[in-house]
């Protein structure tokens, strides 16, 4: 029996995880395809309707549908109700089971590198739709403290809070106020959507030295101008392509239950730049 497996959302066209998950079944040799399939705004309840009338394997779930889509599943992981959102969707006789791969697929990098996380000073930007899961991650991971800044300080400090609410110190402070305080942490990601367009970094990162590991979260274009100015301060660099591919090798791991084959998804990944 052949599977049948989607990314959904709305724009989909640029999703690069058909891709990915294609080359995942043709290295393995498994008979599944996966398609990109647009559900707008507004419309998720028929277009899941529609999913499990097709007996669809199982779906990733993308913008703007993530939280909404909390409604529409049968049961869900402990990384979801921790999140939020649902990103990853598991079909078995019509049970649908959500995930969130977010927190899993942004330490795997960490894990892949031998990078430690714990007892470490995050500062993390942004406190959009990924930011929670990323704040989990590091309170899992025993981080000492983190420092969210973002644009809105009011989003900024119920970040905070869910933070220590899950026992991990934090505190709120506005973007620009980050000026030339970088260089006193161990950890900065860019969860903020600065760099998709090119734009210059959203911060200063002079001062920060080879032991500061800096991430991007922006997967497209890959050298963004924030990576580009931890380049030039030698420090260990994370790019947002590896979370991207931690998402997709955690998927592939729900719905096949086998070992993802990654080498093969990430050359199928970085052949989509």
């Amino acid at each position: 029996m052949s599977k049948i497996f989607a990314v959904i959302g709305d724009p989909i066209d640029h999703s690069l995880s058909p891709n990915i998950h294609s080359a995942a079944f043709r290295e393995l040799n498994l008979d599944c395809s996966y398609i990109a399939y647009r559900i707008p705004r507004g419309e998720l309840e028929e277009g899941v309707e529609g999913l499990k009338k097709i007996k669809i394997n199982g779906f990733n779930v993308t913008i703007p549908h993530k939280v909404e889509m909390m409604k529409y599943v049968d049961k869900i992981d402990e990384s979801c109700s921790v999140i939020g959102a649902v990103n990853t969707v598991s079909n078995k006789d019509g049970i649908l089971k959500g995930y969130n791969t977010d927190m899993d697929g942004f330490l795997e990098p960490f894990k892949k590198k031998e990078l430690p996380i714990a007892d470490t000073k995050v500062l993390l930007l942004g406190a959009g739709g990924a930011a929670r899961a990323i704040v989990a991650g590091f309170a899992k991971e025993k981080a000492s403290s983190i420092t969210i800044a973002n644009r809105t300080l009011d989003n900024a400090i119920k970040l905070a809070e869910f933070s220590e609410k899950i026992g991990l110190n934090a505190n709120a402070i506005k973007i620009e106020d980050v000026k030339d305080s970088a260089k006193n942490y161990d950890i900065i990601v860019n969860a903020t959507s600065v760099g998709l367009k090119n734009e210059p970094s959203p911060i200063s990162l002079e001062g920060i030295n080879e032991k500061t590991i800096v991430y991007d979260i922006v997967y497209m274009p890959m050298n963004t101008d924030f990576i580009k100015k931890a380049k030039e301060e030698n420090a260990t660099i994370i790019f947002g392509y590896e979370m991207l591919l931690g998402q997709a090798v955690r998927a592939f791991e729900i719905w096949h239950d086998m070992e993802a084959p990654y080498n093969a998804m990430k050359k199928a990944l970085l052949g989509g730049f």
